[in-house]
């Protein structure tokens, strides 16, 4: 009688609901990189408020993230290597591996079990198990691996820089399957796939222009895109990189920022010709076009990275202005656009704006932000 007794009151615990201030959905969240004191800072939208601090995370000096397809788990790449798990119910690190000397970025499969790493030092990619942590394959490049994106079929996609090739590999069947595309152009410095995965496009610093792939053929052939965009102009120094990973898809025109100049480059993206030039601020960082594509917010390098402009993409020009603070490094949308919070480094804080009045609607106090990842992006390719 007691042993029945012990089991329904076990059975009963089981089943009662968790009390109202409990529960707190993960859909409504988002991770800030603290990148001078390796933490993550989870945040509520509706709120406008920090609710937790997650500390232990190693250089997030240039850190991103990806989040399982449950949007229960990120995935966060260190700049040492780090590869950590990060449980955003229980807000505590769930597991951690240094995988490499130097990375740079990774991606989720598809169906959210293999987690790949792409890496400065030793070269190549690593994929794991998203469950464990566990290297699952070790694709060796011999070189710098840049530009990594997931693709449909449990596939990913990455650029060589020192070879100057794009590598897809397809873990499919277990073992990858590696394809080797080569003639990507001098030093593909950074990548982005569109929205379907359809298009991967990688941006050269070696040479004026960038190069497409359609992934949908068989063998992808590399075309030249805004071939020779800077001819007959003094380069300018090169403060900064952009970020093709922060493109713009605004209708039927990619918005890019031009390598090491003032200006942002609008494709057509049904047969990539160039539509026009937009003049900016500064040297164009992320150029990320809000939801509904009737955006552009754009932030900029170091020394006017202070300045955030906002472009209208019927008109490809700057309509607003903002002053943030010094050294915007990073901005993301809500899902339905309504906001964007802004990460100001050296201010200690993230600004929230409305995009249709450009009001402050709110700051969030953080140590030396960086990138900003809502949850959203666990249900997008190449994020």
């Amino acid at each position: 009688m007691r042993r029945l007794l012990a089991m329904l009151c076990a059975t009963l615990a089981l089943a009662a609901p968790a009390a109202a201030d409990d529960i707190r959905a993960t859909g409504d969240l988002g991770l800030i990189v603290e990148r001078a004191t390796g933490s993550l800072l989870l945040i509520d939208q509706s709120e406008h408020a920090a609710i937790a601090r997650i500390e232990g995370l190693g250089d997030l000096s240039h850190a991103s993230l990806v989040y399982s397809p449950d949007e229960r788990f990120a995935y966060v790449f260190g700049r040492d290597g780090g590869l950590t798990k990060v449980d955003l119910v229980t807000q505590t690190i769930a597991a951690r591996v240094l995988q490499a000397g130097n990375s740079i970025g990774g991606a989720i499969s598809d169906d959210g079990r293999l987690v790949a790493v792409s890496n400065y030092e030793p070269g190549g990619v690593r994929v794991f198990d998203a469950d464990t942590l566990e290297m699952v394959a070790d694709i060796p490049t011999g070189s710098k691996t840049i530009g990594l994106v997931d693709a449909p079929g449990r596939r990913f996609v990455f650029s060589l820089w020192d070879a100057g090739e794009t590598w897809i590999a397809d873990l499919s069947e277990g073992e990858p399957k590696i394809t080797r595309i080569a003639g990507i152009g001098t030093r593909p410095y950074d990548a982005l796939v569109t929205g379907d995965g359809r298009t991967y496009i990688a941006g050269l610093f070696g040479e004026d222009g960038l190069t497409a792939l359609d992934l949908w053929a068989d063998p992808p052939a590399p075309r030249r895109i805004l071939a020779g965009y800077g001819r007959g102009e003094t380069p300018l120094p090169v403060y900064k990189m952009p970020h093709l990973e922060g493109w713009a898809l605004a209708g039927e025109q990619f918005v890019l920022p031009a390598v090491g100049r003032h200006e942002l480059l609008w494709v057509d993206r049904r047969d990539l010709t160039e539509l026009g030039r937009t003049p900016t601020h500064g040297q164009p960082v992320f150029a990320m076009a809000r939801p509904d594509g009737r955006q552009v917010w754009v932030n900029f390098a170091h020394p006017l990275n202070d300045t955030v402009q906002v472009i209208d993409t019927q008109s490809r020009k700057v309509i607003r202005e903002l002053k943030p603070g010094p050294a915007v490094l990073h901005m993301e949308f809500t899902p339905r656009g309504h906001e964007v919070w802004v990460s100001v480094r050296d201010a200690d804080k993230v600004v929230i704006y409305d995009t249709f009045t450009f009001e402050v609607l709110g700051e969030v106090p953080a140590r030396s932000p960086s990138g900003i990842f809502f949850t959203a992006r666990a249900h997008r390719t190449g994020l």
